[in-house]
């Protein structure tokens, strides 16, 4: 049996090391140490010289096969059975001692990894939680905006709808200009008046009216009865010149075009200029008329 388990084991009992050695025969570094018997002394190697352990002499042998040591206050069995059986038990001891250290490091490290796997789970789930939180943001942000862009996309192809009606009228509006110069009386009132209203807007000392060729006998008998008129309001003299070498498109819906003597100034008096120039200052009223009032917009009278 190796040295250092006997003196650990029987030190549990409160032997001292040196006395140990002393019984088994083996020394221990370090002074001597008196061991007294009850008739006579004796030194045991290891010990302090002051140290004094009463053992039994050869006279009190007989208790020692007994079982009994007296001396030191310690009860010990001396034979090499009990001694085994001493020892076995130490073992024993030894050994449940050590299976509830090792529970109980078992226990603690199970503890440790519980309270561990807690917090790694809790932080685990708290970054999912918050991945997830982060997702479902995005895909309101995403939505909201798909929302708003169909919203956007509907609302311009209510607008292009809506403004392809009204291309469409002011098309079929212009194709009805053409009733207006098949009255030629209607017809040459008009033109009295765009002439008229062309000298006055231009205020020029010289002018020219350009026209279609099919109206140029229209215009001139305009151009003859506009001259008086516009003297008498505006209190000036005007040279009038038709062109007849520059002229509106045959195709035209009608009306003449005025210039200043330089070409500088135009006045575009034709009745497709004169359709669209209504047609711009009457949208707000043909909008409401078509698609009702806007709630969006105010309207004053």
């Amino acid at each position: 049996m190796p040295r250092k388990f006997l003196l650990s084991s029987l030190g549990c009992l409160g032997l001292p090391s040196p006395v140990i050695a002393w019984l088994f025969g083996f020394e221990l570094p370090g002074p001597t140490m008196r061991v007294v018997c009850r008739e006579k002394e004796a030194t045991v190697p290891g010990s302090s010289a002051h140290s004094k352990f009463h053992i039994p002499c050869a006279d009190s042998w007989r208790q020692r096969k007994a079982g009994l040591w007296q001396g030191t206050g310690v009860a010990m069995a001396l034979s090499d059975v009990d001694v085994q059986k001493q020892i076995k038990h130490m073992m024993a001891f030894i050994e449940q001692e050590a299976n509830e250290k090792a529970e109980e490091i078992d226990a603690k490290a199970e503890e440790e990894f519980n309270i561990e796997k807690g917090r790694l789970v809790q932080t685990q789930r708290l970054k999912i939680m918050e991945y997830y939180e982060k997702k479902e943001k995005q895909i309101e942000q995403q939505k909201k905006i798909q929302m708003s862009t169909m919203r956007n996309q509907a609302r311009l192809k209510v607008l292009r709808a809506r403004n392809d009606l009204i291309s469409e009228l002011l098309n079929d509006a212009k194709l009805s200009l053409s009733r207006i110069v098949a009255d030629q009386e209607v017809y040459q009132a008009l033109l009295d008046k765009l002439v008229l209203q062309g000298l006055l807007r231009l205020l020029e000392p010289v002018v020219i009216i350009r026209c279609r060729p099919q109206d140029l006998f229209l215009v001139k008998a305009a151009v003859q009865k506009a001259i008086p008129q516009y003297t008498t309001i505006s209190h000036k003299h005007v040279e009038v010149q038709v062109d007849q070498e520059v002229q509106l498109a045959t195709d035209a819906a009608g009306g003449v075009e005025v210039y200043s003597g330089d070409q500088r100034i135009k006045v575009s008096n034709t009745l497709e200029s004169r359709l669209d120039l209504l047609f711009q200052q009457k949208m707000p009223e043909i909008r409401k008329a078509l698609f009702g009032a806007n709630a969006n917009r105010k309207y004053f009278v």
